[in-house]
């Protein structure tokens, strides 16, 4: 199954790249939640506050619903934090009655504090992320470069493209969600278990190739289960069970993640073409125009571009152009930004008509092609692993952290 890549592209400023490593150890990367709101202290979900070192997202998910004896829909989260990091943030529990402990015997994950509120926390209920990243095998002596950047990106905003996290370790979650969009069954399987498909890591190889060899019962005993999706995919097999009833054996969340990233792909697409048309900092007509503040959006038309206070409201980043989460329910654009928005789709080689069925397309929504940058900061310096330059920031919800750095390190090698 061949279909676009789905990383950013462009850059929007043209400030020298300092270049460098992130990640190279989880202390070079802290992540804290900024939240909308605190637990009230009573109701029906436990609120967990979670520090964790290295340890990623479906690892967490996992160890807590082992941990608290609950399904895997029982507990929530505003955001998927990286592994290879220190992050700070909270998971809720649906649990009726106090548990004995919260300590999930892990060195690598300490609860913080855990206290109750009323509902459960779902995806986007946070403000948003600090990040304090070290950015490694730099010269420390380039930071004014680095603050000038930032500046920049304070002012003007930060593209929101998505991040490599987005795509998975072998940047092909999009494949996997045309796939499903598709109803190619067997495509899937072959991309997500097969040796045909996009990069893997060699230690995968024997698997894989039992898989490709129909041996399915000796994939199976390989994959561990922490991989999820692929675990349960080849034990469907195994148990003889047709490649539809494979694909659907893997969790709805991670099923529903991967046609998202089809849609970040189409995305990722458009906010490129925005930026090389050099418009990525006005409203045109025919945007869907976004409110940062609410969220809320408008068709922009010639009157409202008339309106003489509209500049303003985008310079301050009140008001951005948006860009397309393809699906049935999604609010259109109009003109030529409608057409740059169907090129998009037309670039993964799925028909348009497929994403707008009702019947097996996701809904769709829009999103902001930009997004505010708050307190930006740097310094430098050199420890015991060498020189480093240290930047933090705030974003808001649904914004990454990699695509500012890549910004900073005008490197396409992040990893």
């Amino acid at each position: 199954m061949h279909i676009l890549k789905p990383l950013p592209r462009r850059f929007l400023t043209e400030d020298e790249g300092i270049g460098g490593r992130i990640k190279v150890r989880p202390e070079d990367f802290l992540v804290d939640e900024l939240p909308l709101y605190e637990p009230c202290g009573r109701g029906e979900h436990l609120y967990l506050q979670v520090q964790k070192t290295g340890v990623a997202h479906g690892e967490l998910i996992s160890k807590i619903q082992r941990h608290f004896g609950v399904p895997e829909g029982a507990i929530g989260f505003a955001g998927m934090k990286d592994k290879v990091a220190i992050t700070a943030q909270t998971i809720s529990v649906h649990l009726l009655a106090d548990p004995p402990s919260v300590d999930l015997e892990d060195e690598r994950i300490q609860v913080v504090e855990a206290t109750r509120h009323t509902n459960k926390l779902r995806r986007g209920h946070l403000a948003g992320n600090r990040f304090c990243v070290r950015i490694r095998e730099v010269d420390p002596l380039k930071a004014p470069v680095v603050l000038r950047t930032l500046r920049r990106l304070e002012q003007s905003g930060a593209p929101c493209y998505f991040g490599f996290q987005r795509f998975g370790y072998r940047c092909n979650t999009h494949v996997l969600g045309a796939g499903l969009l598709l109803e190619d069954w067997r495509g899937v399987l072959e991309e997500l278990l097969g040796s045909g498909g996009s990069p893997f890591p060699e230690h995968q190889r024997e698997r894989r190739e039992f898989f490709d060899a129909g041996r399915y019962e000796e994939a199976a005993t390989l994959w561990s289960s922490s991989d999820r999706a692929e675990r349960a995919a080849i034990i469907a097999l195994w148990r003889g069970r047709n490649d539809r009833q494979a694909c659907r054996a893997v969790h709805r969340t991670a099923r529903a993640f991967w046609i998202s990233a089809l849609q970040s792909a189409v995305f990722n697409r458009a906010l490129d073409q925005r930026i090389e048309a050099g418009t990525l900092l006005e409203l045109v007509e025919g945007d869907v125009a976004w409110k940062h503040d609410s969220r809320a959006m408008f068709l922009v038309t010639a009157e409202e571009l008339a309106r003489p206070e509209l500049a303003g409201r985008v310079e301050a980043i009140e008001l951005s152009s948006s860009g397309p989460m393809w699906g049935w329910g999604m609010k259109r654009a109009a003109g030529g930004v409608d057409r740059i928005e169907q090129d998009a789709v037309v670039a993964t080689g799925i028909p348009l008509e497929t994403f707008l069925d009702a019947a097996r397309g996701p809904k769709g929504g829009r999103r902001p092609m930009r997004t505010p940058l708050f307190n930006p900061q740097v310094d430098s310096g050199i420890d015991e692993h060498g020189g480093y330059i240290r930047v933090a920031f705030d974003l808001p919800r649904g914004a990454y952290a990699t695509v500012v750095l890549r910004e900073i390190m005008k490197s396409e090698a992040i990893p």
